[in-house]
């Protein structure tokens, strides 16, 4: 499997660029986009304008003047560099995209029948409308995202989804989409263009992953009203010290007051909130799944119902033999070995999963040396299948198929042989009966066997709050036993398009949000309809046009990992909020003793760092609320580390180890910085 290059966090041609790149956003135009960084660059800028007028002036304190400024411009420069690597890694991750990019010339088809052997003209593929026909051959680059209308390839669609194995693509069915750039390897297609250059799927998806496209989400937007609430009702609370000051007769600077307001406003979650948002976009986009927008992230985490098709999903989508049952006269070991000598021919994968399993449970590797001297291929026919090996017949095929073989009637059939086929047929598996001869040895049990892991993971979406709904189209009592062995919580069976799409709204209306995938048609309903849809990159594009998400892998279990993502997110926002609001209580430890102690000696108590001096302490604490934001950078873009634990203990968690150290490591992190700026003689 090969993969789009990973981007670390350390990769130096993106922090080359960030760097560059936080100087470029001090604009006003683009700082005002961050109140709070706006608000900071404004007194940064303001308290340099002190410095150069006390620098004409000849005024002493330039060197704590100096810093202060210094430090403040820092805070804005490192809140920038946040972001800027955020975007940079999901810049080079659209870089890789256009790369695969060429100017391609397609094959336009002249005449209104559109087949293989009709005339066809070259035309550029950025000149072709929505509505053309072309033809694709073995060889050629599709010109243009659309439908097949004719024909079958095997296509090479690395260049979208990282996967080096080639992908089936016909007319007709849920494998008819194809996407512009990717490369016909064998045979031949004829497409109907869907999509125009500049609104292809990957133009779209270059334009996501570098975030030009990004827009805040609701809950961007409610956390920036409060922190730009908060610096508010800071900015007023540090302009009133000035008058309490002069009224205390304490001589209080203007710099010492915006070093207060600086250290107070929550600039460590607003100089990495933006960075946290595009951050999860560019998670989603390295599990090769694409977000049309960062709302659709948030709905991820915040998902209360996953449903899930329950083939290629919950199970493997394939019949696989699970056990093999002996007729009287008979033992396993003797099924078991009929079975395998009967599927030593047969390359289907129900054949060799009864290979596997007879060689698994039974030790029977050491069989398949035998050389069959006549195999009897499978055909929809004879329902059979077999070979001859020294003279002894094994076969296997349906029940009736083969009752008819060995010259019996089900009723003549052993007891035990009728019950098993009633059993299996009734819990939706598929009966085979084996014989040697003319005798019946047994049957194999062949089931869409659920898959081991998948329990356990319903396990954990249970233990977060979330409901999981099978969607099958089996019998209730074949869904029903699927089910109950896949630990899912709810299933709908015999289900249709409008099955789905009543049961989305239903959930809906109770207020409760819902994901699904899917990658038929029939599925563009649903999509469209529940909070988080996501469509496979191998199915169709009205599919792909009805989700807000489109797995590049088209695997539907993806959804699990899209959900953790999505919770990630929201964690990773609410534990530094916690942290940014927790750890303006040192800063108050350090900066208002200083303040009044002259005036108030009092206060001196409340200086439980022993800081040196007050100039000392207030440029200790400017100081650490600029390096904290680059030292939580690798945090915000990596996110927090997501468990499935329930709401209640996550929030103990989060109060515990944000909340808790977002007090204890400013009073440890300033002290620290004091004793620094003490022994240079920074103060």
């Amino acid at each position: 499997m090969s993969k789009r290059a990973v981007y670390g966090l350390l990769d130096r041609s993106i922090l080359r660029r960030a760097a560059a790149d936080a100087f470029r956003k001090l604009g006003p135009r683009k700082l005002v986009r961050n109140p709070v960084m706006f608000v900071t660059g404004v007194v940064a800028a303001f308290v340099t304008a002190i410095f150069i007028r006390d620098v004409a002036m000849g005024r002493g304190g330039l060197l704590f003047t100096g810093q202060i400024a210094a430090w403040l411009w820092f805070t804005v420069l490192f809140a920038n560099f946040a972001e800027a690597v955020a975007e940079g890694r999901g810049r080079a991750q659209a870089d890789a995209l256009r790369r695969t990019r060429s100017d391609t010339m397609a094959k336009l088809l002249l005449h209104p029948d559109d087949t293989k052997d009709d005339p066809w003209e070259a035309k550029p593929a950025q000149d072709l409308v929505a509505g053309d026909v072309v033809l694709v051959e073995a060889g050629d680059t599709i010109p243009a995202d659309g439908e097949v209308i004719e024909g079958i390839a095997s296509v090479n669609e690395s260049a979208i989804t990282g996967e080096s194995a080639p992908v089936i693509r016909e007319s007709g069915g849920d494998r008819s989409a194809v996407t512009g750039g990717t490369v016909v390897l064998s045979d031949w297609i004829i497409v109907r263009v869907t999509a125009v250059a500049g609104s292809s799927f990957l133009d779209r998806m270059i334009a996501l992953v570098e975030g030009a496209e990004r827009q805040k989400t609701p809950n961007e937007i409610a956390l920036s009203i409060l922190l730009s609430g908060m610096t508010l009702i800071l900015l007023i609370t540090v302009a009133t010290l000035w008058g309490i000051a002069r009224y205390s007769a304490t001589d209080v600077s203007v710099t010492v007051l915006v070093a207060l307001l600086v250290t107070l406003i929550p600039t460590t979650i607003g100089g990495l909130l933006s960075a946290i948002g595009i951050a999860g976009m560019d998670r989603l986009v390295r599990f090769n799944v694409v977000a049309t927008s960062g709302r659709a992230v948030e709905a991820a985490g915040d998902v209360d119902t996953l449903l899930l098709d329950k083939t290629g999903t919950i199970t493997y989508g394939n019949r696989l033999a699970s056990a093999f049952i002996p007729v009287p006269g008979r033992s396993e070991r003797d099924v078991a070995e009929s079975s395998y000598l009967a599927s030593l021919a047969d390359e289907t994968p129900e054949g060799r999963s009864i290979v596997a399993l007879a060689r698994g449970h039974y030790g029977l590797s050491e069989m398949s040396d035998k050389t069959p001297t006549k195999i009897i291929p499978f055909s929809a026919q004879t329902r059979v299948s077999g070979v001859d090996i020294d003279g002894r017949r094994f076969r296997k095929g349906s029940v009736d198929a083969m009752l008819a073989q060995v010259g019996q009637t089900i009723e003549q059939a052993p007891a035990v042989f009728r019950q098993a086929v009633d059993s299996i047929a009734r819990t939706g598996g598929t009966p085979l009966a084996v014989a040697e001869g003319a005798d019946l040895v047994g049957v194999i049990h062949l089931k869409d066997v659920v898959k081991p892991e998948i329990k356990t993971r319903f396990a954990a979406l249970r233990q977060m709050g979330i409901k999981t709904v099978m969607v099958t189209g089996d019998n209730p009592v074949t869904a029903a036993a699927i089910a109950s062995e896949a630990g899912v919580d709810d299933y709908i069976a015999e289900a249709t398009p409008q099955d789905k799409l009543a049961y989305i709204r239903s959930e809906q209306r109770k207020g409760r949000l819902i994901a699904m995938c899917g990658d038929g048609t029939n599925d563009a309903p649903a999509l469209a309809q529940a909070d988080v849809g996501v469509a496979m990159q191998t199915g169709t594009q009205a599919a792909r046009e009805a989700g807000n998400m489109v797995d590049l892998d088209s695997d539907p279990t993806k959804l699990i990992e899209i959900t953790e993502i999505g919770k990630q997110l929201l964690m990773t926002r609410g534990s530094l909020t916690t942290f940014s609001i927790a750890n303006d209580v040192a800063k108050y430890f350090a900066i208002i003793p200083a303040l009044f102690v002259a005036t108030y000696p009092e206060l001196g108590r409340l200086n439980v760092m022993a800081l040196a001096t007050p100039q000392s302490a207030i440029l200790s604490a400017v100081i650490f609320n600029a390096l904290i934001i680059i030292a939580l950078i690798p945090l915000a873009l990596k996110g927090v580390t997501y468990r499935p634990i329930g709401a209640a203990a996550l929030l103990r968690r989060n109060l515990l180890v944000y909340g808790l150290g977002g007090i204890v490591v400013p009073f440890v992190g300033i002290k620290i910085v004091d004793l620094v700026v003490s022994a240079f003689g920074l103060a």
